[in-house]
């Protein structure tokens, strides 16, 4: 074969390398193939973090800002890993646009030498009309010879086209490298400027603001439950489980009472993981049995009912030992004014933010709700409310900043009915509906730390989310 013919095959084959390369390599550069990359190329996933919600917002007539708020869970900073993750995406399209540049370099030089060669074939192509034209001045071998290399470079034509399309193509590639390049080192410029370290504080920096701003929150008014979580699925139909509210943010022990009798054994748990795996990290055995399961864990120590009395029982956890023990007077028990459920759940033990409490009925007040505030250390009665609605006609009751919440049943379909405020020593008739999931509750106790409700739903141990109306406190209120 001729020179010029060696060197078009060159091309070809070039060509045909180019293409190939584009149709296997590039696309996997740039992303656009669906292969998966492999388990060590894996970049970590990370779930977007719920923060803090604010519900509603509005102002009062006397110009105070009122919104809803909603505490977050406490999730640890991810923002190294996304930086991470950037840095080695920034990686991947640098190389992706060093590949690129040598492709462009090595295109341009056989492009050139292409449009070369089709002038040549145009200037041919013209001669040999010429030619064909004034066929009769030249020897039929001469036509002969400039026939067979015309047919010879006519296929090449859709081909210098094709190749002139995917020059191109290329040239449009190398400037979205270029653009995404740019855009990624700006994004890289103002994340990753800051290392782990940085940005943990800044984080925590964040957290200490907004946890000042929400000691500027009065206590707030329940106004929806959702839910519930299911945490954990252990225990007989009726038990108490608990955290204390007053604890440490690195104390999260978790301490279950499973049944309303006949028991005295108390288990501990570091923390709620090991509470839903079962490891126990203590074990107390109390030296009463309890009555109900209205129990609560405050400042470390344990408040509940002895069994077939209304005394109430101070258990420290630190010195294994009851630091008090005092009569509520009046108090029925022994299922005289239970919750609709029985289960001698006449006397009901709970804290919120502004202290301990005691929920009973007695027969002075005809067996309706009378609220009591303990002393926490003597366990004394520092004042007492009573209220007009039946205990008997309860399913279970909450305190939330000093207003007592009472559901109307213990079954599917119960709700938030009613409602009683220590601050005016008034009660209004409410409706919040929550999802019974289990058909059957014999514990619902309020967390203030945790702002959640945990209940004992037939032998599942869950947690209903709480969202309260507040009022935030401005300079001028304090």
């Amino acid at each position: 074969m001729s020179p010029p013919l060696l060197k078009l095959g060159a091309v070809l084959s070039t060509m045909a390398m180019i293409s190939n390369w584009m149709s296997q390599t590039l696309p996997s550069l740039v992303g656009l193939n669906t292969t998966r990359l492999s388990t060590s190329d894996t970049l970590t996933q990370i779930s977007p973090k719920e923060g803090w919600q604010v519900y509603s917002s509005a102002q009062d007539p006397d110009g105070r800002c009122i919104c809803t708020v909603v505490a977050p869970e406490q999730n640890l900073c991810s923002r190294d890993a996304k930086s991470r993750q950037l840095r080695q995406l920034l990686e991947k399209v640098q190389n992706m646009s060093q590949s690129i540049e040598v492709l462009n370099l090595r295109t341009q030089r056989d492009f050139q030498y292409v449009l070369k060669m089709e002038t040549q074939m145009k200037g041919l192509k013209a001669k040999f009309r010429q030619i064909e034209d004034d066929r009769k001045t030249l020897m039929t071998k001469h036509f002969q010879e400039l026939k067979e290399k015309m047919d010879e470079l006519l296929p090449l034509i859709p081909v210098l086209e094709q190749y002139k399309t995917d020059a191109k193509l290329i040239t449009q590639f190398k400037e979205e490298i270029r653009n995404l390049s740019a855009v990624l080192t700006g994004i890289q410029e103002e994340i990753g400027a800051y290392d782990y370290e940085e940005l943990h504080q800044r984080v925590l920096s964040l957290e200490t603001r907004l946890r000042d701003c929400m000691k500027k929150l009065t206590c707030g008014k329940l106004m929806k439950i959702t839910g519930p979580i299911t945490i954990k699925t252990s225990g007989t139909r009726f038990g108490a489980w608990m955290t204390d509210p007053l604890a440490s943010e690195k104390n999260n022990r978790v301490w279950y009472m499973d049944s309303y009798t006949n028991n005295k054994i108390v288990r501990e748990y570091k923390s709620i993981a090991d509470f839903v795996s079962g490891a126990e990290s203590r074990t107390y055995n109390l030296p009463f049995k309890w009555a109900g399961t209205n129990h609560v864990v405050y400042n470390g120590s344990l408040y509940f009912n002895k069994y077939q009395s209304n005394i109430i029982i101070k258990y420290s956890f630190d010195m294994g030992r009851v630091l008090a023990q005092r009569s509520l007077e009046y108090a029925g028990f022994h299922n005289v004014y239970p919750y609709t459920w029985g289960g001698f759940s006449d006397i009901d033990l709970m804290a919120d933010e502004i202290g301990l409490w005691a929920v009973y009925a007695t027969n002075q007040n005809a067996g309706n709700i009378v609220i009591s505030q303990l002393n926490q250390d003597t366990l004394e009665v520092m004042k007492s409310w009573s209220t007009g609605y039946p205990k008997r006609s309860a399913g279970e009751s909450f305190m939330i900043c000093g207003t007592l919440y009472v559901t109307n049943s213990h079954l599917t379909g119960a709700k938030v009915y009613y409602s009683y405020s220590t601050k005016t020593s008034t009660y209004e008739y409410t409706d919040i509906p929550f999802h019974n999931q289990y058909f059957h509750i014999s514990m619902l106790d309020y967390n203030a730390r945790d702002r959640a409700l945990y209940a004992w739903n037939n032998g599942h141990q869950v947690l209903f989310n709480v969202t309260l109306f507040h009022i935030i406190k401005t300079e001028d209120d304090t």
